[in-house]
């Protein structure tokens, strides 16, 4: 419907009278040129403007583009040159990611005794180590103030990635309240603490039976018939091989969960997957020390990486090892460290083994050297690896299950871009020194610029963040699951 247009009333006579007197007053004011002030006034007005114009002719305004700036304080080699002031009024240079239906995870509100209700017991939850101090700040640990802000660094824990996965998902932008809407279920089971603390438990049926409890629990709810609990997964903070207990051979303390039928359905998620039997199992990095709640905080400290000045070429923190071939090894590695000049050792024997928990000497290490020696350890994965890529330390591998068959979602495919690989059985492992010589300074440099690019996707945010602004592991754990899944129920 079209509105109609308002015509105003003619005026009155004694209104057009009146308009006349103020047209003729404001006409009188403003062009009569007889008033000589207003001569002058009128002089001083256009000697101002050509001035003005004369100067903006060869003197154009700058323009500021923010993403550009961004971009520099990203890749600058100077962390005192960020200006954090004007990057907290713009918008994260990295990519962050965004929730869409095919991400929405609902988390199980499991019984207690599953997860939370097992911290009270928290002295015995590890038979070697009294676990209070590393699960409090919900799995992050004691505050580290020597390394930098007490909110962003942590002692943690290497085995307590399930308990910092948990928070996250609680916290998360993603996580849904309505089962109907979810992707994905998020089981969270303590399942490494519980195996810790179990793993001189001789009665077999007893070290099995929080594990059976927890799948005849998710058998019962109607959101795992639903597909067999094939979109649903669990997150353990401990490796592979302490939940797959062998029929044969020596009892290392491990339970079944994983031999289970109805969690072989499951996703897993560990530190260390099964490279040989473990198709339903994908690896997520081992947390290191920092936690950051703001992409400024991540930010600051991929600069301060680029800014290290690092004497050594390589460096090896790690002690001797038990059995044949890690015992090889690591002695091997522990000899060519100690004879060589280049070399900065960090031995994790009887003598120098507190230094080697104390995670300032672990990243001064690192963060003085070029190289960083990943041997093996009890498994074929070690927390020392992530260590390495925090500190900016390139990363010298021996075996492709330490990292490279272990971490597809993390890891780039072209491993040359960020680490080193020498084959532990070939000659080249007995003259390290020699091979890491050999790779160029300009070579040096593109690595470690890769995996300052990685830092922020290996690194666990704090779980009480809300707008992070990067993606962290948690964020890539779910979106790379939630594909897998979508195209696995298809």
């Amino acid at each position: 419907m079209f509105s109609r247009k308002q015509i105003s009333p003619p005026n009155t006579p004694l209104e057009e009278e009146k308009d006349k007197y103020y047209y003729s007053k404001y006409k009188e004011t403003q062009f009569s040129l007889n008033n000589p002030n207003l001569k002058f006034a009128a002089l001083v007005f256009v000697f101002l403007s050509s001035w003005l114009l004369l100067l903006l002719f060869w003197f154009p305004p700058k323009t500021t583009n923010n993403v550009a700036v961004l971009h520099l304080a990203h890749k600058t080699q100077n962390p005192e040159t960020i200006n954090l002031t004007t990057a907290a009024a713009t918008k994260s240079p990295f990519e962050v990611p965004t929730c869409n239906p095919g991400v929405a995870v609902y988390v199980y509100p499991l019984p207690p005794k599953f997860n939370t209700g097992l911290l009270s017991r928290c002295k015995t939850l590890n038979v070697y180590t009294d676990m209070c101090p590393h699960v409090a700040n919900r799995g992050l640990g004691q505050p580290l103030p020597k390394l930098g802000s007490s909110a962003d660094w942590f002692a943690t824990h290497q085995f307590i990635a399930e308990m910092i996965f948990h928070a996250r998902v609680e916290n998360h932008p993603c996580r849904t309240l309505d089962p109907a809407r979810a992707a994905l279920f998020y089981v969270p089971f303590y399942g490494g603490l519980h195996a810790s603390s179990m793993f001189k438990e001789a009665n077999l049926t007893a070290r099995d039976e929080l594990a059976v409890d927890l799948v005849d629990h998710l058998q019962a709810q109607p959101w795992w018939a639903r597909n067999s609990g094939r979109d649903h997964f669990i997150a353990l903070g401990r490796t592979a091989w302490d939940f797959m207990r062998a029929t044969d051979g020596p009892d290392f303390g491990a339970n079944s969960l994983l031999n289970l039928p109805a969690v072989k359905n499951m996703s897993v998620l560990t530190v260390e997957r099964h490279p040989w039997q473990g198709s339903n199992q994908h690896g997520i990095p081992y947390p290191s020390y920092f936690h950051p709640s703001t992409w400024q905080e991540m930010l600051t400290w991929q600069n301060k990486v680029r800014e290290m000045k690092r004497p050594n070429l390589f460096s090896f923190i790690g002690g001797p090892r038990k059995g044949l071939e890690k015992a090889a090894i690591r002695n091997e590695f522990i000899r060519q460290c100690g004879e060589s000049t280049r070399c900065l050792l960090m031995n994790c024997g009887p003598s120098g083994a507190s230094k080697c928990h104390e995670p300032g000497e672990v990243l001064k290490v690192m963060t003085e050297s070029t190289f960083c020696l990943q041997a093996p350890g009890d498994s074929f994965t070690r927390r020392s690896t992530f260590d390495s890529v925090l500190a900016g330390c390139i990363p010298v591998f021996f075996s492709p299950h330490t990292a490279y068959t272990q971490y597809k979602w993390f890891l780039p495919e072209e491993v040359k871009t960020y680490s080193v690989y020498i084959d532990e059985k070939s000659p080249a492992s007995r003259k390290i020194e020699d091979e890491l010589l050999k790779i160029s300074g300009e070579k040096v440099k593109a690595m470690r610029e890769k995996l300052v690019d990685l830092i922020p996707s290996l690194t666990y945010a704090h779980p009480n963040a809300t707008d992070v602004g990067f993606g962290d592991a948690v964020d890539v754990a779910l979106a790379s699951l939630a594909n897998h899944v979508s195209k696995m129920m298809n």
